[in-house]
């Protein structure tokens, strides 16, 4: 099954980011063959940020990101706002990249769930 998952939410202030991976890590555990797109929007692209510190025992986006990118996922990035945030391509974590709208809906049309946070 084909997942997308489109986040709108700032990375930390909110649970919204922290739960839609949580749903995205329990998808790639619980079948092997699962395909998940995790689509950064707005404040969110921040979550792709490298070199993230957060404090011991405090959640981690980037790490959690990374997860995903690891499995059978992906980690898009909308490029209009990363720029509106001041954040180039070398601000972005390894396994995540700067995308499109188009290639948001073209991962619509292609998904087989579409969860939005």
């Amino acid at each position: 099954m084909k997942t997308l998952l489109i986040l709108n939410d700032p990375p930390y202030g909110t649970e919204r980011c922290y739960n839609a991976l949580r749903i995205a890590h329990t998808l790639l555990k619980k079948d092997p063959e699962a395909e998940v797109t995790v689509f950064l929007m707005a404040d969110s692209v921040i979550a792709a940020r490298k070199g993230q510190k957060t404090p011991d025992g405090y959640y981690n986006m980037e790490r959690m990101l990374r997860r995903v990118a690891v499995g059978k996922g992906a980690v898009l990035l909308c490029g209009t706002c990363m720029d509106a945030r001041g954040m180039t391509d070398d601000d972005a974590m390894d396994g995540a990249r700067r995308s499109t709208m188009d290639e948001l809906g073209d991962s619509i049309l292609a998904a087989d769930k579409v969860l939005v946070f």
